[in-house]
C-alpha cells in the first residue's frame, strides 16, 4: 500500500465488528510503532495489550464512558518512559520529547493498522490517574494514548483539511 493512500484513506473509527484481531497482526502493530523515530533513538515507547473485557470495560470509565473501546477486538495503550527520555535529556525529555516519541509510534499503529485492513481510534481523553491504576503503570511511565484496534462496523468520510497557504510559512512566522 503507497504511504500517500493510508495517510489520507485512514479514519477514526468508533465501532467495530465482533471479530478477533490476531496476535500477528498485534505483532505487526507493535513492530511498525518501534519503526518510528526518536529523540537519541532512546525507545521512550511501552505498549500494553488488553484483550480482556473488564479491563476494556474499566478503560471506557476512565475515557469519560467512550463505550466503543470495549467494541474493539483488542485495546492498545501506547505509554512514555519520563524516565528513559529524562535521564539524557533532563526536563525537555521528560516533558516533550517522550510525548513526541510516542505519537510518531501511534501514527505508525495507526498506518500499520489502516494495512492490515484494521480500525483504529487515537484517544487522549482519559484521567489519567485512574488508567495508570487500572493497569498498574509504574511511577516514571505516563500513559499517552488509548488505541482500540479491530475490524471497522462503520467508515466515516473524509474531514475537510485547512488549506495549505494558510498553515504554511516560509522563512518567518
Amino acid at each position: 500500500m503507497d504511504v500517500f493512500e493510508a495517510i489520507k484513506g485512514r479514519r477514526s473509527i468508533r465501532a467495530f465488528k465482533r471479530r478477533d484481531v490476531s496476535d500477528e497482526d498485534v505483532a505487526k502493530l507493535i513492530d511498525a510503532a518501534m519503526w518510528a523515530p526518536s529523540a537519541g533513538n532512546i525507545q521512550p515507547w511501552e505498549f500494553v495489550i488488553i484483550r480482556k473485557p473488564d479491563v476494556k470495560r474499566r478503560l471506557v470509565e476512565a475515557a469519560w464512558e467512550q463505550s466503543f473501546i470495549e467494541e474493539a477486538a483488542v485495546v492498545i495503550v501506547v505509554c512514555a518512559s519520563e524516565n528513559r527520555s529524562s535521564q539524557r535529556y533532563g526536563d525537555r525529555g521528560k516533558s516533550l520529547y517522550c510525548i513526541q516519541d510516542t505519537a510518531a509510534a501511534i501514527q505508525n499503529i495507526h498506518l500499520a493498522a489502516y494495512s492490515l485492513g484494521l480500525g483504529t481510534c487515537w484517544i487522549g481523553a482519559f484521567r489519567e490517574q485512574e488508567v495508570r491504576q487500572i493497569l498498574n503503570v509504574p511511577q516514571g511511565i505516563r500513559p499517552v494514548a488509548v488505541v482500540p484496534v479491530g475490524y471497522a462496523a462503520e467508515f466515516a468520510s473524509p474531514r475537510s483539511k485547512r488549506p495549505m497557504d494558510q498553515i504554511v510559512h516560509h522563512e518567518t512566522f
